[in-house]
């Protein structure tokens, strides 16, 4: 892996690292968006968007919340795989607004045309798209490529979700599509820093047995899943499909039994990301009882979204900032809140299709655990990534080290 280059950096810390504006503004805008879900969900409360209440609402959070944590991450990665410079400064504030014009595009998109909202939303994931192939070329990584044909893979999803909704009156199969790319992310990058971490972890702190590396398993793993969402894709209520998940889901609780989870419960800054990957093999194996007719769809898919995606991403923000910014690598009583919090939410979300007669309150339950773990994260963690250290550990319970 090459090392990564840096330059000095003299303007606002915020805009130092792709990380740091990135994780930031997809927190606040995860926690806002299911706070105006809610209310939207009950008929109190309307926007301007084009798209239905519900496409609306799964749009911001698959292909408006997930792409600004993933590009967040993407330009933190990429200088360590390529040596070559980050993205800072003005150019990364410009990235940033553009994704931000896509989310008032989005909601607004009744007004200003569906079209419209289409080319400005599309702008960003295409903009991530260029300059991601650019650097990973120019620094000759070619083995990290898979990451950026995903990430195109999740535009086409994007821009296959607007032509969709507004030709065929709600998002259907852009909707599996998305969603598959977000699994295949996680399985791809998940397999590689879970079992890495965690023998970090182990070979300092809990030496003893340790996690097997990434091989010729877990790309069989990954090249089973990626046929299985491709049936699913086209056909997710097929018994086909519904063997081929149950299959998987049983090879992805084989693969993280491999990765000497249970010997983390020290540190929840570790024991979260696999406590996260969990959720990846429960959405196949709830997706095949949907296939079977015995749960609904909507159960595995918020078992990905809520559970795999919501903690992995909680799991991924929090250690990045942490480590980015040379803050010690342990999770603080308010870090395990956020976790405590987004666990709830995921399972409480699931549990509100599998046990209708309390879905109600289980979804408030979900809601406001989602809310909580997202603005959570921008209270506690906000300041470290503006560049307000000291506050940030104040906030957290941390006390900061000596001068």
């Amino acid at each position: 892996m090459a090392g990564a280059r840096s330059r000095n950096f003299a303007g606002w810390p915020l805009f130092a690292n792709s990380f740091r504006p990135f994780f930031l503004l997809a927190a606040i805008q995860a926690g806002l968006s299911i706070l105006a879900w809610l209310p939207m969900f009950y008929g109190e409360l309307s926007v301007t968007s084009a798209f239905a209440p519900r496409d609306w609402h799964v749009h911001e959070m698959l292909y408006g919340f997930l792409p600004s944590v993933i590009t967040g991450f993407l330009f933190t990665a990429i200088p360590n795989w390529t040596g070559r410079l980050p993205i800072q400064g003005t150019s990364l504030a410009a990235l940033l607004v553009v994704w931000l014009a896509g989310r008032v595009a989005v909601t607004l998109s009744a007004e200003i045309g569906w079209a419209f909202a289409l080319i400005v939303d599309a702008a960003f994931l295409a903009l991530v798209v260029a300059a991601a192939t650019r650097e990973i070329i120019a620094g000759g990584n070619w083995r990290n490529l898979p990451v950026v044909v995903l990430v195109l893979m999740l535009l086409s999803g994007n821009v296959g979700f607007h032509l969709e909704a507004h030709y065929e009156g709600a998002a259907d199969v852009s909707i599996r599509v998305g969603v598959s790319v977000v699994m295949l992310l996680i399985a791809l990058i998940g397999g590689r820093i879970i079992p890495s971490f965690t023998r970090n972890w182990l070979v300092k702190f809990n030496p003893g047995r340790l996690p097997v590396p990434f091989g010729r398993f877990d790309g069989a793993v990954i090249g089973a899943s990626a046929l299985a969402l491709i049936a699913w894709i086209a056909a997710p209520l097929n018994m086909v499909t519904g063997v081929l998940m149950a299959v998987v889901g049983v090879l992805h609780l084989v693969r993280l039994a491999r990765w000497a989870g249970d010997r983390t419960t020290r540190e929840r800054l570790l024991l979260i990301l696999h406590v996260g990957y969990v959720f990846v093999p429960f959405g196949f194996i709830l997706n095949a009882l949907a296939a079977f007719g015995e749960l609904p769809p909507s159960a595995g898919i918020h078992a990905w979204m809520a559970g795999a995606a919501g903690t992995m991403t909680l799991a991924v923000m929090t250690r990045a900032s942490l480590g980015h910014t040379g803050q010690a690598l342990t999770a603080s009583p308010a870090t395990q809140s956020i976790y405590v919090a987004i666990v709830v939410a995921a399972l409480a979300r699931v549990c509100a299709v599998v046990v209708p007669a309390h879905g109600d309150v289980l979804l408030h339950v979900a809601a406001f655990g989602w809310v909580a773990a997202f603005l959570g994260f921008a209270v506690a963690f906000g300041p470290l990534l503006a560049g307000s250290p000291r506050r940030a550990l104040a906030i957290m319970g941390v006390p900061a080290p000596a001068r």
